[in-house]
């Protein structure tokens, strides 16, 4: 009773602090709504036994991407009466990208079928959390049946790291760069400059 209780809260909090990310008008407030569903998840998640995915939820995007979100909110001065004068302009296209993932959706689901092994394994018996903890039966899924493509999402991170030194590490004129063989070369005389003060003055 008290799991059921907590599972319709849970999901009821989850999808009324998603609706508030994509309604609310201030952008702060739309990252720590989307927070909230972070949260809201990972509660989910330990109510069905995967608290190594809760806490990976948790860590991952409430403790990085969330917190990264919100600082990039915060820093950037956004122009928001600038963003909305483009909006009617935009608007056919956007109505149109819609529809078109519209009908995608439709068909994927119109298409969907189970497949034959599903009933062997919803038939099969599933083993205690005791003697199968949860990381491990993840870990042993994940290295097995999906080695090679959780090495690929690894390879596409690892590129998407790459472009983004790439494209931020670009030379520019005008613009102070450290070099550090340059620092480490300096001498003494180079770096100290000692200074006589008399005494009863400030400068």
């Amino acid at each position: 009773m008290i799991q059921g209780l907590a599972f319709y809260v849970f999901s009821l909090v989850a999808i009324a602090a998603a609706v508030m990310v994509i309604s609310a008008r201030n952008p702060v407030h739309s990252v720590l709504f989307l927070i909230l569903v972070f949260f809201s998840a990972a509660a989910l998640f330990v109510l069905m036994g995967a608290e190594f995915l809760a806490m990976i939820l948790v860590v991952v995007y409430v403790g990085a991407v969330a917190v990264l979100f919100l600082f990039v909110v915060m820093m950037l001065d956004i122009n928001f009466a600038e963003l909305r004068e483009g909006f009617l302009r935009y608007l056919p296209v956007g109505l149109l990208i819609g529809i078109v993932l519209l009908v995608e959706l439709v068909v994927v689901v119109a298409s969907w079928k189970a497949s034959p092994d599903a009933a062997k394994a919803l038939a099969a018996p599933t083993p205690s959390i005791q003697a199968v903890p949860n990381t491990h039966a993840l870990g042993k899924v994940l290295y097995t049946d999906y080695a090679y493509l959780f090495q690929a999402s690894g390879i596409i991170l690892l590129i998407a790291m790459i472009g983004a030194i790439v494209l931020t590490l670009r030379e520019r004129a005008g613009v102070k760069r450290q070099v550090i063989a340059r620092q480490n070369a300096r001498r003494r005389d180079q770096a100290v400059a000692v200074r006589k003060v008399q005494t009863g003055s400030s400068a």
